[in-house]
């Protein structure tokens, strides 16, 4: 079938109810810890949560396949430029997002500058940047047999990485892994992310290979889409790659267990495996079925036309909120939650009603932007 040349309001949908979700489970509410599945898996495991990043890089490589099109009408030379300059305009977002706000407080309430070198270096959108940028390049200068290819070496090829470099007892544990080693020995264990006393970046370097192929199935999904249309025969293969993909997820599991933060290749297999699943159903309902009462498609439409603006306010904000200090102690977002969510309902749902709350201030911005159409792109 030819080309449609048209955008599918499906996936704009699945675009801004990621970056919704996004924000809800980064922003927890203080003071309580929040209900299970809007937590990360603590190392091998599966939670909703973990869905998250993986479905921002499927998304990213569904955009890409709309882009793509008009890139083949440039020179090679202007391709390069544009990609190269969007993959170090998002890496440099996300570094200059997590220097923010470039100074510190001291115990005693001194402004200190915060130094280069205590600086967290890979991140989110760095991680982003990078797999946006080579998975443009595969798609771009090759054929699909050859990016499949080399999808499937990137995923065995990161699993034989991970045995052989890692500790000859223990390869996946959190102090022993291949990535970490990788890590420390380029970047240094100040440039990495800190938590509960482990250092050990959920971004780290080599762990970014394998979250390349997540933005390649993202394109591949959204080319399959914009090809061969709506139809249900569309919708049932979507849903049986899906399906396929789950099953050799957990076959795979078995010996290479699903783990987010080491970004595990039946991990990558797992989440574009859900991915898939959901962007049938919402094809089914939004583009079939049109089921949209009350235009409910609209609300999750809005921060999909900014997600990367939406995303990096969402961040800032929190941290100036974190950076505020009321009391001994006490942050503006602590005391936020505190005063008002904590009181009413203690516990994770009050947790939860702030990181709604929270998410609908971020929204709200994205509203006012639509309405003046202002379109943040990078």
């Amino acid at each position: 079938m030819a080309n449609t040349g048209t955008r599918f309001l499906s996936l704009d949908v699945f675009r801004g109810m990621t970056v919704c979700f996004m924000i809800i489970v980064n922003t927890p509410g203080s003071g309580s810890d929040s209900f299970g599945p809007l937590n990360h898996a603590k190392w091998h495991g599966f939670t909703p949560t973990d869905l998250v990043f993986p479905s921002f890089l499927f998304v990213v490589g569904n955009a890409m396949s709309f882009a793509m099109q008009k890139y083949h009408a440039l020179g090679t030379g202007a391709v390069l430029t544009k990609i190269a300059k969007r993959t170090a305009l998002i890496f440099l977002l996300g570094y200059l997002m997590y220097w923010f706000p470039f100074f510190k407080l001291s115990s005693t309430g001194d402004v200190l500058p915060f130094p280069f070198s205590d600086t967290r270096v890979w991140g989110v959108l760095q991680r982003i940047a990078v797999c946006y940028g080579i998975a443009s390049l595969l798609v771009y200068f090759f054929p699909f047999r050859t990016v499949a290819a080399l999808s499937v070496l990137f995923l065995v090829g990161y699993w034989g990485l991970m045995l052989v470099f890692g500790d000859a007892a223990n390869p996946l544990t959190p102090t022993g892994n291949a990535v970490l080693r990788l890590d420390r020995f380029m970047l240094g264990e100040s440039h990495l992310y800190h938590s509960h006393g482990l250092i050990f970046d959920p971004e780290g370097l080599l762990s970014t290979l394998p979250a390349i192929v997540n933005v390649v199935i993202g394109y591949y999904a959204g080319r399959f889409v914009q090809n061969n249309g709506k139809g249900y025969e569309s919708i049932a293969k979507l849903l049986l790659t899906g399906a396929l993909f789950l099953f050799l997820a957990y076959a795979w599991d078995l010996v290479f267990p699903i783990n987010k933060k080491l970004w595990t290749s039946s991990f990558v297999l797992l989440t574009t495996g859900l991915d898939l699943l959901i962007m049938g159903a919402l094809i089914y309902a939004v583009e079939v079925r049109e089921w949209n009462w009350n235009n409910w498609t609209r609300f999750f439409v809005i921060p999909g036309k900014n997600p990367l603006f939406i995303y990096l306010l969402s961040e800032v904000l929190a941290i100036i909120l974190y950076m505020i200090p009321v009391g001994p102690k006490t942050s503006a977002f602590d005391a936020i939650n505190k005063a008002l969510f904590q009181s009413v309902a203690p516990g994770p749902i009050g947790s939860l009603l702030f990181a709604l709350c929270f998410m609908l201030l971020c929204w709200a911005t994205g509203w006012w932007l639509d309405r003046r159409r202002i379109y943040i792109r990078v």
